[in-house]
């Protein structure tokens, strides 16, 4: 068994930070619920890589999870959320305070209804600051830490092509719930579970600062030269590039003999880490000259034998053909919702060698789970009076827009007969009986709803909501 098997989060995060900590606790074997809008998430898309066009970043962000569409804005939507918040574990939201608190989603309304909830929220700068309301993504982190200004040149700041900060701030709030669900058991009482992406950039930032804040060297970047040790940087073979890494004596003595160059051990500019770091630009040429005449796979083979750090610098198709990653399953081959293809999925990043992760489900599609979701919640029936709120109930829990409509035109006829329940049902199909007898009285619904009716029929491998029981109360 899994090792949060047993507890439900409902995922209201959007791109990386929040939807990320959601999976890696689907990982773990938690009941992840992704609510999205009823068009779907902005970040359902980008960059399209399938047939119904979701984006790489959806299926990496979104497997072992669940789909439920709402309209968060209505009244019925509202109400959902509460009855699901209050049979869930936790909440996952990277949402400005004000959106959460305007959904219902801050931690007082949260906790009230549900005291035993963890709910884990990332913002852009954390609270606090006079920049705490204003949005952000993964560069913001980057650029306010200094990571961006150290990693380029002295007139060229480089941002860093791989989402860092928003994938270590999500692993940071993961860990963050599993350890306020655990003193959940000791105390009985959830918590609010809070992180930023400026504050995760500035944790990997933080030696440079606290060199500068203590020594004030005013480093100036310098490329991928390594500051603190050297040989460190990136050096160009005759087939490609290659990143060495030499640090400690040991390694720089071991390094000194691959190229024939011991007598830079006696060279007072290199005596320690430091001095070599100062002096890197003249140990890097000799690197570079060393590494210009030979292939990459020549400089790896010396350098592995000399136990040196080194690896080469791979596109992204030469990353997933490298034996190793394919050995060692560092991407593996999952399915894709809808689709006969698969699409290589990273795993968890950590194995545990008794309750090890699950992949148990691909990234949902658009609604797939909705009807399957609110029948869990043990059909309970929505008492209504009236065209608006049943409007609000067609637009808030269908995402077919036919069905919708049909929705809309029941209503319009049964809301002059007085007071009118729905009740939420699943898998059942609109046959042209059950919408003569339910749905037809004297003939009253036109053929268009009724043709509407039979063309969006429901079957499990079109989830939707459906109305399963009608009751008219004579006036």
């Amino acid at each position: 068994m899994a090792l949060l098997t047993g507890l439900r989060v409902l995922d209201f995060g959007r791109f990386i930070a929040g939807p990320y900590c959601a999976a890696l606790l689907g990982d773990m074997g938690a009941d992840v619920i992704r609510v999205e809008r009823i068009e779907g998430g902005e970040d359902r898309f980008i960059p399209p890589v399938t047939e119904a066009g979701e984006g790489g970043l959806f299926l990496q962000m979104n497997r072992n999870k669940r789909c439920l569409t709402l309209d968060l804005a209505s009244p019925a939507g509202r109400q959902i959320v509460r009855q699901l918040v209050a049979t869930a574990d936790a909440v996952v939201a990277n949402l400005p305070p004000a959106t959460l608190k305007q959904l219902g989603l801050d931690w007082a309304t949260l906790s009230a209804l549900n005291p035993r909830i963890v709910l884990a929220t990332v913002t852009a700068y954390g609270p606090g600051g006079p920049y705490s309301d204003r949005p952000g993504f993964d560069s913001i982190g980057q650029a306010m830490s200094g990571a961006m200004y150290m990693s380029g040149l002295p007139d060229a700041p480089v941002r860093t092509a791989a989402p860092f900060v928003d994938v270590s701030t999500a692993q940071a709030l993961a860990m963050g719930t599993m350890a306020a669900l655990w003193a959940r058991e000791r105390s009985g009482h959830g918590q609010h579970v809070e992180g930023s992406l400026l504050r995760t950039s500035l944790v990997m930032t933080n030696s440079l600062l606290i060199e500068q804040a203590l020594k004030a060297p005013d480093r100036v970047p310098q490329g991928s030269r390594g500051f603190t040790a050297a040989p460190s940087d990136l050096f160009r073979a005759r087939d490609g590039w290659l990143v060495v890494a030499t640090i400690g004596q040991a390694m720089f003595e071991r390094w000194c003999q691959l190229i024939g160059r011991p007598d830079l051990l006696q060279d007072p500019r290199f005596a320690d880490d430091e001095q070599r770091g100062d002096h890197s630009a003249e140990l890097s040429r000799l690197m570079a000259d060393w590494c210009a005449g030979r292939t990459v796979e020549e400089v790896l083979g010396a350098l592995a034998k000399a136990k040196l750090p080194a690896a080469p610098v791979l596109s992204p198709q030469q990353a997933l053909d490298d034996p190793h990653i394919r050995a060692a399953g560092l991407l593996q081959e999952r399915p894709i919702s809808g689709s006969a293809r698969h699409a290589p999925i990273a795993p968890h990043p950590v194995d545990l060698s008794v309750d090890a992760a699950v992949f148990t489900r691909p990234a949902p599609s658009l609604g797939q789970h909705t009807a399957e979701i609110l029948a869990e919640l043990d059909c309970q029936t929505l008492p209504l009076a009236g065209q608006a709120q049943l409007a609000h109930l067609a637009e808030s829990l269908c995402f077919d827009p036919p069905l919708a409509q049909l929705l809309g035109e029941i209503f319009d006829i049964v809301g002059e007969y007085g007071q009118v329940d729905i009740r939420r049902g699943h898998g059942r199909a609109l046959e042209r009986s059950y919408v003569e007898g339910v749905f037809w009285p004297g003939g009253v619904l036109s053929q268009l709803a009724l043709d509407t009716a039979l063309a969006t029929r429901i079957d499990l491998a079109t989830p939707a909501i459906l109305i399963t029981d009608l009751e008219l109360e004579d006036p």
